[in-house]
């Protein structure tokens, strides 16, 4: 009989443990069971697949919470994020001064976070044989805005290449690598030729450089890596040789100058909804693992950490 007893209460005991684990949702970082509601986030190509990873793993923890991932471009995502139409903006570069005015005078206020780090990818046709690099100065020889109608051929950018028209593609200029891109090529953020095959859609770049022998392209390195097998990658010399973007150019900023952090923004009136504040701690906690499982180099854990509490600071005046 006391064996009985003793059973039964170790059941129960065991029982009572399981259901108290359970109610501490690890997957939302949520301590009161599940949420409802909606998260609503927009903006940036190239942060999208990250964000959107994020996203399904906290749809599984918190399948009430409704968790839209909008792709926009950066430009085009602070164009809602400042009229309050959306929760969290996905950004390829920092939130430009009149961008960041248009908030204030919307009276929206934000936090940056930063989430990872990516490379700009330089590409070639995959059956291009002349091209294994290009030099800083030769980019901008090829994309500023006086290139256009002047420089069209391969011998215009190196001796010896060929005499043949080459075709131009990137992100549109509602882009924040478009952006990123031209400031540290060009010189100018948004300053570039106009006769070139722009589209926010990276999938769509890809077809392009991939079905034409003579393209130049460029976007972000993720989805070079999701098309190794029809793209060819080149390095960019900044002065010190040749350097091909990985993991580890990208990290320690020997890839220069086309190394970037990339960001999300959190509006600070959404801030004031559990299911956003559990989705961003969420992002933060889990973004160590997640971010480089699409391509992405993630930040060291000290950082996320700092990122922890900075949206902790963040969030406490608005929840008072």
């Amino acid at each position: 009989m006391n064996l009985k007893i003793h059973t039964f209460l170790f059941l129960v005991a065991a029982g009572l443990f399981t259901v108290a684990c359970g109610s501490k949702n690890t997957e939302s970082g949520s301590e009161s069971g599940l949420l409802t509601g909606e998260v609503k986030i927009d903006g940036s190509s190239t942060v999208y697949p990250i964000t959107e990873a994020i996203a399904e793993e906290f749809r599984a923890g918190q399948p009430k919470v409704r968790v839209t991932v909008g792709v926009s471009g950066t430009g085009g995502g602070f164009n809602k994020f400042s009229r309050g139409e959306s929760d969290i903006n996905d950004a390829s570069r920092p939130i430009k001064d009149q961008e960041a005015a248009i908030c204030a005078e919307n009276n929206v206020k934000f936090l940056e976070l930063t989430i990872a780090y990516d490379g700009l990818a330089v590409l070639v046709n995959k059956e291009n044989t002349w091209v294994d690099h290009f030099s800083v100065e030769e980019l901008k020889k090829i994309w500023e805005p006086s290139a256009q109608g002047t420089i069209t051929k391969w011998s215009q950018i190196r001796e010896g290449w060929p005499d043949e028209q080459f075709n131009l593609y990137g992100p549109g200029v509602a882009s924040g690598t478009y952006d990123y891109f031209t400031e540290v090529i060009v010189g100018k953020s948004g300053s570039s030729r106009g006769d070139y095959t722009a589209s926010e859609d990276d999938n769509v770049l890809v077809q392009g450089i991939s079905g034409d022998i003579n393209s130049i392209g460029f976007f972000g390195l993720a989805y070079y890596e999701e098309n190794l097998d029809k793209l060819k990658l080149v390095g960019v010399d900044n002065g010190s040789g040749p350097i091909e973007p990985s993991a580890q150019t990208v990290k320690e900023g020997t890839y220069a100058p086309l190394s970037r952090p990339v960001f999300i923004y959190v509006n600070d009136v959404a801030a004031k909804r559990p299911e956003v504040v559990s989705f961003v701690n969420f992002y933060l906690n889990n973004a160590s693992t997640l971010v480089p499982d699409v391509g992405y180099i993630p930040l060291p854990q000290a950082e996320y950490q700092k990122g922890l509490d900075a949206f902790k600071n963040f969030i406490a005046p608005v929840n008072q």
